[in-house]
């Protein structure tokens, strides 16, 4: 689901971001992606400040003034800042100030913190690299690739290794790619009438609810409807302020039809 099709303007946003896993040059891009959803009122970076590995981090903390959260790593290996941030959520959580929260890493630690506070009725948005497990990813409500809010390349996208990472290494096995054209079907025929028309804004729902990763920038466009209007096999039109789209009849059934009654 993108930005055209959620209605969650007003939310207000927790960002808790966790620097030990995340390259301070997203730090803009994630809070403009998020301004799209809601008003970030609460801005915190977790990371043992006292660190030369997280140094980038500290120009974009009062640039964005986002809240500084020092965590010493007690035990070498072992990455204290998760503990911070999941003890701080759930703060937030009971104080009630807040409709949603951005979990801001590629962790797969996060996973049950994630479906917490979806059980407690927050909208949950996440925020990490292509190789963020897949359990992390279908977590949330909405998941957002980092890779897709700058012009960098992927193979620019990786954090300052950190001995208190904790981070998931890669893990092709855990990475799948969304086929564009059964998620696009599937979603037509869940959401179409009896004519097989779909609103774009159901679709888009039904994808976004399917998919928590659907995003169409990781396919070149800037919104559904362009993604949409690109695809061969859908056909769009305009019905009132409502655009639909449904799938395009396949010629070759048509004119398999034809010759059998031209030879009739």
């Amino acid at each position: 689901m993108t930005a055209e099709t959620d209605t969650r303007g007003s939310a207000r946003i927790a960002v808790l971001i966790d620097c030990d896993n995340v390259s301070a040059k997203h730090a803009g891009d994630i809070l403009e992606e998020l301004a799209k959803y809601g008003t970030p009122t609460v801005k915190r970076a977790y990371g043992d400040w006292t660190t030369s590995q997280l140094s980038g981090w500290k120009s974009e903390l009062h640039r964005n003034a986002i809240q500084p959260v020092q965590q010493f790593a007690y035990t070498k290996g072992k990455n204290s800042s998760d503990s911070a941030l999941i003890i701080d959520a759930m703060d937030l959580l009971w104080q009630g100030n807040v409709e949603a929260f951005a979990l801001v890493s590629s962790d797969s630690d996060f996973t049950r913190l994630a479906t917490r506070l979806r059980e407690s009725g927050r909208r949950v948005y996440g925020l990490g690299l292509r190789k963020t497990p897949e359990s992390l990813r279908r977590a949330v409500d909405q998941f957002i690739f980092l890779e897709v809010l700058g012009e960098e390349s992927a193979a620019d996208e990786e954090p300052t290794p950190s001995a208190t990472s904790g981070a998931d290494a890669p893990d092709d096995g855990q990475s799948s790619s969304i086929n564009l054209q059964s998620a696009l079907t599937k979603a037509i025929n869940a959401t179409s009438n009896d004519e097989g028309w779909a609103s774009l804004g159901q679709v888009g729902q039904h994808l976004g609810r399917a998919h928590a990763d659907f995003d169409p920038r990781d396919f070149g466009h800037q919104k559904l409807s362009s993604l949409v209007a690109e695809q061969s096999y859908l056909e769009t039109r305009t019905a009132g302020p409502l655009t639909e789209v449904r799938l395009r009849a396949r010629r070759s059934t048509r004119r398999a039809t034809g010759r059998r009654n031209g030879s009739g």
